[in-house]
């Protein structure tokens, strides 16, 4: 949990310090915004080679190299002096972080029974969402007060202590005899749903969601500081909605998975619809906070049952899919704005995650066999 909070950090830091590092390194801030976009790509395409290069290392190996590497950049990072150097440190970052998502599941919920994994998966979730809650306000904080390499050297720091932990701890064993190396129930057709489903919500909500700030200011009317303070409520609804989905994860997966999806599809309609009533805007916002990380979380899950092969290699396929979502949403919503009101972002993320639903739909009347226990 430690690991996935210090991981998610890492990757959206640079947002709250984003004039910081731009005064310090003398670069543009849409060369400061590069940071977290290039950091997304390298996750989304180093994923699955990654943890197919590294199947057969065990994973206690594999942890402690990752968190070995999120220290080196991270004090690399800190000591950059130019943006070239903090360039790079990001992306040996990102490319830990890649094969991290894809290793941490099926060896966390292999230390605990069946019938509890998704609340295993849950924990990790809420740890990860703690990052946007916590973890990124706090260290915008502490840079504010300080310099912007004290809080990316506190996050070395972080990644020790998860290091020197799992080194000590977790048992030395071959990948393919984990207990959760391989899906409860494999199945291809549910496999597949699973990630067009999750690639196509992550598309949806970041062609919105990337220009929140310019639809709640120009749209919604609200000042800059109230926005400030909307994206701690978006944050805090996050975190709800894993805790909340997390406890009910194990009976229902199926169903947690839909319902995540289909509120983050009111959410973006919502806004879309009525973005222009701030009373509203508010509410649909929190919708969307929501689902926002039970999305990725459900998606997660279900790929340490539904698995064909390997959980590792479901996973990394599953987060690289995602955050290629990411990267895509953000494009086609940037590809809309000159067009059209910051609305219509909106409403085209709201249909597309409406297409995510009609997905898991079709996938769950097309599939044969029995369910799993709901």
């Amino acid at each position: 949990m430690l690991a996935a909070f210090t991981f998610n950090t890492a990757e959206n830091l640079p947002i709250g310090l984003l004039e910081l590092i731009s005064g310090s390194l003398g670069v543009s801030l849409s060369a400061v915004g590069l940071l977290v976009t290039g950091y997304g790509v390298t996750v989304a395409v180093s994923s699955l080679p990654l943890a197919h290069a590294m199947r057969a290392v065990p994973r206690r190996h594999v942890l402690t190299g990752l968190l070995a590497a999120l220290v080196v950049s991270s004090l690399v990072a800190a000591l950059a002096t130019s943006y070239s150097l903090l360039l790079v440190a990001r992306l040996l970052t990102a490319l830990a972080q890649a094969l991290f998502w894809a290793v941490m599941g099926p060896v966390a919920v292999g230390l605990f029974a069946p019938e509890v994994r998704g609340r295993v998966v849950g924990a990790l979730s809420v740890a990860g969402s703690l990052a946007l809650v916590l973890g990124v306000p706090a260290g915008t904080w502490l840079g504010q007060q300080s310099d912007w390499q004290v809080p990316v050297a506190v996050l070395a720091g972080l990644g020790s202590i998860s290091l020197v932990t799992i080194a000590a701890l977790l048992p030395t064993s071959r990948p393919e005899e984990e207990r959760a190396a391989y899906g409860t129930r494999p199945d291809v057709r549910r496999f597949g749903t699973v990630l067009a489903a999750g690639a196509l919500s992550a598309t949806g909500a970041f062609t919105g969601y990337t220009y929140i700030v310019k639809l709640l200011g120009d749209v919604s009317g609200f000042s800059a500081s109230t926005v400030s303070a909307l994206f701690v409520a978006f944050g805090v609804a996050c975190l709800a909605g894993v805790s909340i989905t997390g406890v009910f994860l194990d009976r229902f997966p199926q169903a947690a998975l839909t319902m995540a999806v289909a509120t983050q599809a009111v959410g973006m309609l919502g806004l879309y619809a009525a973005g222009t009533q701030p009373v509203a805007a508010v509410v649909f916002l929190v919708l969307i906070g929501g689902a926002l990380g039970p999305v990725f979380m459900t998606t997660q899950n279900a790929m340490l049952h539904c698995a064909p092969g390997r959980t590792d290699i479901a996973l990394a396929a599953n987060s690289g899919l995602y955050n290629a979502g990411i990267a895509a949403g953000a494009a086609f919503g940037g590809l809309i704005l000159p067009l059209a009101d910051v609305r219509v972002t909106f409403l085209a993320g709201g249909l597309l995650t409406v297409g995510a639903s009609a997905v898991l739909l079709g996938g769950r009347l097309l599939r044969c066999g029995p369910e799993p226990a709901e």
